[in-house]
């Protein structure tokens, strides 16, 4: 299948996705705030410049689109038609990169978790941040 735009338009639009303050990153955002805790956003200093950071808990959150990081949801089993090989390559690696970042993180002594872009409409998000900001046992 071909490209339904033309390269000058395709390239408009991949300028668009954001990899920074999109909005997962800026729902997850809220409801942290809602729940009266502080962090630090996007720290070039820990592997893989976490979304969010909270280093008094060494804590790092990554907020993931479920299609561009490969998620087993209906979005992220989703499979482009035009350019499949270039598509399933990129996932794959960036599958890869995010599984390097998260053991680089804890080599340093660090936790790191995923919040997936699919699991934002549940009702249940604030509980899986509670649950990840406890302390480990």
């Amino acid at each position: 299948m071909t490209d339904p735009f033309t390269p000058a338009e395709r390239s408009a639009v991949m300028r668009r996705v954001k990899s920074k303050d999109s909005k997962a990153e800026l729902t997850v955002r809220k409801a942290l705030t809602r729940m009266g805790l502080r962090y630090r956003l996007h720290r070039k200093d820990l592997p893989g410049s976490p979304d969010i950071a909270f280093p008094g808990r060494r804590l790092a959150l990554f907020v993931h689109g479920c299609f561009w990081h490969g998620h087993d949801c209906k979005r992220g089993a989703r499979a482009p038609k035009a350019n499949a090989d270039y598509w399933s390559d990129k996932i794959a690696r960036n599958r890869a990169r995010d599984i390097r970042t998260q053991e680089a993180l804890t080599a340093i002594g660090w936790r790191s978790a995923t919040v997936w872009e699919c699991e934002l409409k549940a009702a249940e998000l604030a509980t899986r941040l509670e649950a990840l900001l406890r302390p480990p046992p």
